[in-house]
């Protein structure tokens, strides 16, 4: 059953002008997620943070008001060429798949997620 869909548009020059206060970061990633931002360049940076911006925003659009999650109850993995993953972290929402998809193009990321509940049943 699906829960809901979730969009959001995120400018990285706003995200940029975010991560100027250190504790940007460490707000919005998982450790995960922080660990893979900690070994990035800095010009990497304002996108990476962009990216998790619009997925976490798109999910919790996803999954609201049946489950509210935190910023760092996601985290987003994208690895090579392989379909991206999106983790909630464990006990946050037991029996749902969260299904994600990215894109950015110059100035703007574009994240859309579905919440699939397994059962028939909440």
């Amino acid at each position: 059953m699906i829960l809901g869909i979730g969009v959001d548009l995120c400018h990285i020059p706003r995200v940029a002008r975010l991560a100027t206060n250190p504790r940007f970061a460490a707000r919005i990633l998982s450790p995960a997620e922080h660990t893979i931002f900690a070994s990035l360049p800095a010009p990497h940076h304002s996108r990476f943070l962009a990216v998790r911006w619009a997925i976490k925003e798109s999910a919790y659009k996803a999954l609201y008001p049946t489950y509210r999650l935190h910023w760092k109850d996601l985290t987003f993995l994208a690895k090579n060429n392989n379909k991206p993953i999106l983790q909630p972290s464990p006990n946050t929402c037991k029996g749902v798949t969260l299904h994600a998809s990215v894109s950015h193009d110059g100035e703007y990321v574009f994240a859309t997620v579905v919440a699939e509940h397994l059962s028939p049943t909440l």
